[in-house]
C-alpha cells in the first residue's frame, strides 16, 4: 500500500507544517505504508512564515531509519520554478527497500529507452545547482528569485481577482503553481448542468472556456467535499497578460451569474 504526498499540497497549495508531516511520517510507519514524496514545488513556497523540510529530514529527525519506514521522493525539471515541460528528466531517490525490491525496481526502469540527454542534462542542474563561489552563482540566484517572485505576484492578483467574483471564495496560495477557488453556483446552473448530464462545477468551465478560451479544471475531476464546486487554475500566464485574464474571467462571471441568477 501506498500514502502519496506532494509537500505543497496541490489542490489546497498550503505548505505542509512540520508537524503535519511527523504526522504523516508515523501513521505510514505503523500501518505499513510506502510514503511517496513528490518535492518539485520545494522552491515555490511564496510566503515568509513557511519552509520546505523534506520527509527523509523529518524522518530522520524522528530517529527512524532505514529499517523503519519506506520512503519514495521525487523530482522533476518539467515543474517548480525549472518549468522545462519538454525534457522529461527526473529522479527518484528510493530509502527503506530491501536489495530485492531494488532490483525489481532497476529491472522494470531498464525496460524502458534511456532519457534524452538534454532532460538528463537538466536533472543533473536541478540535483546540483551553482554555489556561492561559482562563476554562474550570481545570475543563476537572480534568474531563479525574479522567477519565484513573479509567480508569488501572480498567485497574489489571481487570489484577489476570484475573491472579488461573486459567490467565489479562494485560499492564499502558500506555493506551488495553481488556484483552487470554491465556487457557489445558483440553483438554476446546478439544475441547468443536471440537464446537460455533467457536474456543475465543470458546466461552469466549459462555458468559460467557450466564452473567454480560459482553461480551467473542474474540482468534480479532482476530488472535493460532496455538495461543493470548485475549479482549478494555474498561474502560469505571463505577468503581463494576468490583467486581461482576469478583466475576461470577471466579465463572464458577471454574465453567468446574471443568467442563472435564482
Amino acid at each position: 500500500n501506498f500514502l502519496y504526498y506532494d509537500l505543497i499540497f496541490l489542490l489546497l497549495l498550503q505548505v505542509l507544517a512540520e508537524e503535519n508531516q511527523r504526522e504523516i511520517v508515523e501513521f505510514c510507519r505503523q500501518e505499513g505504508l510506502v510514503l511517496l514524496a513528490d518535492k518539485v514545488y520545494q522552491e515555490n513556497v511564496y510566503v515568509p512564515e513557511k519552509k520546505f523540510h523534506s520527509f527523509k529530514k523529518v524522518s530522520r529527525s524522528m530517529g527512524y531509519g532505514e529499517k523503519d519506514i519506506h520512503l519514495v521522493s521525487f523530482q522533476s525539471v518539467s515543474k517548480g520554478y525549472h518549468g522545462e515541460c519538454g525534457k522529461r528528466g527526473g529522479y527518484m531517490e528510493v530509502t527503506g527497500f530491501g536489495a530485492d525490491v531494488r532490483e525489481q525496481m532497476y529491472k522494470v526502469a531498464s525496460v524502458n529507452l534511456c532519457s534524452n540527454i538534454s532532460g538528463q542534462i537538466l536533472a543533473s542542474l536541478v540535483m546540483s545547482p551553482p554555489k556561492v563561489g561559482d562563476e554562474s552563482y550570481e545570475s543563476y540566484s537572480v534568474e531563479r528569485d525574479v522567477i519565484l517572485s513573479s509567480l508569488s505576484r501572480r498567485a497574489k492578483m489571481l487570489e484577489d481577482a476570484f475573491n472579488n467574483l461573486e459567490g467565489v471564495t479562494c485560499n492564499k496560495a502558500e506555493g506551488a503553481m495553481y488556484l483552487f477557488p470554491c465556487i457557489h453556483l445558483p440553483e438554476k446552473a446546478i439544475k441547468a448542468a443536471e440537464e446537460a448530464k455533467t457536474a456543475p462545477d465543470a458546466f461552469y468551465c466549459r462555458r468559460l472556456l467557450n466564452a473567454t478560451g480560459i482553461v480551467v479544471v473542474p474540482g468534480s475531476g479532482l476530488g472535493q467535499v460532496p455538495g461543493t464546486w470548485h475549479f482549478r487554475c494555474t498561474i502560469l500566464p505571463h505577468e503581463d497578460k494576468i490583467p486581461a485574464v482576469i478583466d475576461r474571467l470577471t466579465d463572464f462571471h458577471k454574465s453567468f451569474m446574471d443568467e442563472y441568477r435564482d
